[in-house]
């Protein structure tokens, strides 16, 4: 069997059919829409692959157009907006049957000292991931054994992912604790992913919308189990600060400050064990309540 992380690895090494045009697979999965990590981490990899690649990516801004059909390949258009002295600007466009579905603006920054460094440190002190189940271990205790397709989803996740609180299972649960839209996760990817700091980067990328809008849903319904709400990414954002693996654990703090109008607003704050911020994220998603 084929590691997830290898799995990974394969689905951001894009096909490049012109000078500024790639090819990316978009696996056929039980699915309603591709999944929006993977396409922003396929675009920014055709972002990089245009770059002179000695200038690591520090933000993206993108947004989510239209859902992706799962099965069918995206092929990725890059602009080349800027290559000044210090920064690099691309900007790129998610195409699938001829249709834009996503697009997504990087900035490159050559690395230099700054004259100013300073940090708030992380909000609180969470447990080691070593203690904690897995999500699927945590759902093995609570059904006493996966359902066949969540244990195929299980051993197909391309990262380990811990939460730091337990997980409700029922509404009761959730009415009789009331909690802030907040949530805590340990990630890495599931096995080894190389040493090309762009894959890195974009393995990450695609790691940082799997749980974010988990914050907006804490306050209403379980994690886990029927949802009441149909949600979808509407943009994404983020801001690398610091080097990094995501083959390495990395802690990752969620909130969400508001929801209103059918809209979700979280943030994200991702640390390595040491404490040192290395990421910031931001996103906005649709809820929707589900008929019937």
């Amino acid at each position: 069997m084929v590691n997830p992380a290898e799995r990974l690895v394969d689905l951001l090494d894009l096909e490049r059919i012109e000078v500024n045009i790639f090819r990316g697979a978009s696996p056929n999965e039980s699915l309603q829409r591709v999944f929006g990590g993977q396409v922003a981490g396929q675009a920014l990899v055709a972002a990089g692959r245009t770059t002179d690649g000695d200038r690591p990516v520090h933000s993206l801004h993108a947004y989510f157009l239209r859902p992706g059909r799962p099965g069918v390949p995206i092929v990725y258009q890059v602009e080349r907006v800027r290559d000044g002295r210090s920064f690099t600007t691309r900007r790129v466009t998610a195409v699938q049957e001829g249709r834009t579905i996503f697009n997504l603006t990087a900035s490159f920054h050559r690395p230099e000292k700054g004259g100013i460094e300073h940090q708030l440190p992380p909000r609180l002190a969470f447990p080691d991931p070593e203690t904690l189940p897995t999500v699927a271990d945590e759902i093995r205790g609570h059904l006493g054994a996966l359902p066949e397709t969540l244990e195929r989803m299980a051993r197909r996740l391309p990262f380990d992912i811990r939460y730091t609180e337990r997980l409700r299972w029922t509404p009761q649960e959730v009415q009789e604790k009331e909690s802030d839209p907040r949530s805590a996760v340990w990630m890495r990817a599931a096995g080894p992913l190389g040493d090309d700091p762009l894959v890195h980067t974009c393995a990450l990328t695609y790691a940082s919308d799997m749980t974010l809008l988990d914050a907006v849903r804490i306050p209403v319904e379980p994690l886990w189990g029927r949802r009441g709400y149909d949600m979808a990414s509407l943009d994404h954002a983020m801001w690398f600060h610091r080097p990094f693996r995501a083959d390495e654990w990395f802690l990752y703090d969620q909130e969400s400050p508001i929801s209103t109008g059918g809209r979700g607003l979280a943030r994200g704050r991702i640390y390595n064990r040491a404490g040192e911020l290395l990421v910031s994220v931001v996103q906005e998603g649709l809820f929707r309540p589900l008929s019937g």
